[in-house]
């Protein structure tokens, strides 16, 4: 009887160590701890998100996601993401983190958390280079507007500021980029830093207005839940920008398109 009275502590011990044990081999719901994280990245995008043929990825936000993810002491696996799906991708855990030209708005805030801003763009117009007839936003009246599925670029010219442009829809901005090329188009709208690296591949073709009409504040999404996550992205990204990174990411790609870069770190939203 002794005997079974000093052996029951000692197996409830035991039973609870296996629990705590079993628990701490789950993986976390949210990205700390994690060892890779799956992040959703543009891939059509040349100088913020582009596949190279051998299917990995490069550009500015590949760049600023390795460091991220370095910094959480864990390994970024890039997959495919286009701008309609960021916020189902994130709710439903299928990507950990969006770094894809991903720009803060309120009605995204209601869905999925956000980190940074990392870098704030501007939108503009690109044309094709012998097009004369576009110098400004309000030049879009009545021109063939690519509408892009996912982004807020066109809205912001037809439901913002009531410009009266025939939109044309497309999938993907590499799809209006060949659309315009074909003259299926009179000009696509959205960020500089996208546009730049469109108009860097093929300078004889396309052609920047430099008509700068909103300021955009790209973010990494994370899960909505994720507040810690977020918090830890915000503090590896002022270390980006504190130790010099930010300035050599941004010259490397955006530079040699003209734009004007900065390396002071951008004020954060703050987690939510």
């Amino acid at each position: 009887m002794r005997l079974r009275l000093l052996l029951a502590p000692l197996l409830v011990c035991a039973a609870l160590s296996a629990a705590l044990a079993g628990c701490t081999d789950e993986e976390p719901t949210g990205i700390e701890g994690k060892k890779v994280l799956r992040v959703g990245v543009k891939f059509d995008q040349p100088g913020i998100g582009q596949e190279r043929r051998d299917g990995t990825f490069e550009g500015f936000d590949v760049d600023v996601a390795e460091y991220v993810a370095a910094a959480l002491g864990a390994t970024p696996e890039f997959v495919r993401i286009t701008s309609d799906q960021r916020e189902r991708r994130i709710r439903d855990r299928e990507v950990d983190l969006v770094v894809a030209s991903y720009s803060i708005t309120p009605d995204r805030r209601r869905e999925v958390n956000f980190a940074g801003p990392y870098i704030i763009g501007h939108q503009d117009i690109m044309v094709r280079e012998d097009a004369t007839d576009v110098a400004g936003v309000h030049d879009l009246r009545g021109k063939r507007l690519c509408q892009a599925g996912g982004s807020n670029s066109w809205r912001r010219v037809t439901v913002e500021l009531g410009i009266k442009a025939r939109l044309v829809p497309a999938a993907t901005y590499g799809e209006c980029v060949r659309m315009l090329q074909a003259g299926d188009l009179d000009a696509l709208t959205t960020d500089d830093v996208i546009l730049a690296g469109y108009a860097l591949a093929n300078p004889d073709a396309f052609r920047l207005v430099n008509a700068k009409f909103t300021d955009e504040k790209y973010g990494i999404g994370l899960h909505k839940d994720d507040i810690g996550g977020c918090e830890a992205v915000n503090r590896a990204l002022t270390r980006m920008y504190q130790d010099g990174t930010a300035a050599r990411l941004l010259a490397r790609w955006f530079r040699p398109a003209g734009l004007k870069t900065t390396g002071h770190v951008p004020q954060f939203e703050g987690c939510s």
